[in-house]
């Protein structure tokens, strides 16, 4: 995750202006990174399934699974894919453990089977939109309202009724309204 949020720096620092950072997931948690260290740089920020506590992430759903059930990789990722998308994926299950397989190997994120992590909680100094689902198993509704704690009097939290952790695909409309809303 560190060695992305520097990435992340270099690929910004030819910004002239503060800008609008806008991140999913383990994207939400190197943008709140980012946005911590470098606050002058971004106007605001806003998060989608990012819970309170960053490194909470589908990864470490995924490796709790594999070290509580008796099951290969295979199988733990598919049930993955039902709790990511629901009942429903948008493309062939086979093809989403294909990706979240991939993920598990190419992702920037600190987890592993054999070392879970802690990532420092807390706000920004910018204004912050927190957005979840109602629906998420990975950042459910108790782990989504743990923001309020670090919320200011300009943040915003906002739930989707639906659309499990990808909310964002499922309702796209309604997501960028509020983004939107939340600009304004």
């Amino acid at each position: 995750v560190f060695k992305a949020v520097e990435l992340l720096e270099e690929y910004l620092e030819s910004c002239d202006r503060p800008l609008h950072l806008i991140g999913h997931g383990i994207s939400g948690v190197i943008g709140l990174l980012y946005a911590r260290l470098h606050p002058q740089k971004v106007q605001s920020l806003t998060l989608l399934s990012v819970a309170a506590q960053p490194a909470i992430t589908w990864h470490s759903h995924y490796y709790v699974q594999r070290h509580l059930l008796p099951c290969s990789r295979q199988q733990v990722l598919a049930q993955t894919v039902r709790n990511l998308f629901g009942s429903r994926p948008p493309y062939s299950a086979k093809a989403l453990v294909n990706a979240l397989d991939r993920d598990l190997e190419q992702s920037p994120c600190l987890q592993s089977l054999f070392h879970p992590i802690d990532l420092p909680k807390g706000g920004v100094s910018m204004p912050l939109m927190v957005c979840g689902s109602q629906t998420d198993a990975v950042v459910d509704p108790v782990a989504l309202h743990q923001w309020l704690s670090w919320l200011k009097s300009d943040d915003v939290l906002w739930e989707c009724p639906e659309g499990r952790h990808f909310f964002q695909y499922f309702y796209p409309q309604l997501v960028g309204e509020q983004i939107l809303k939340f600009w304004g």
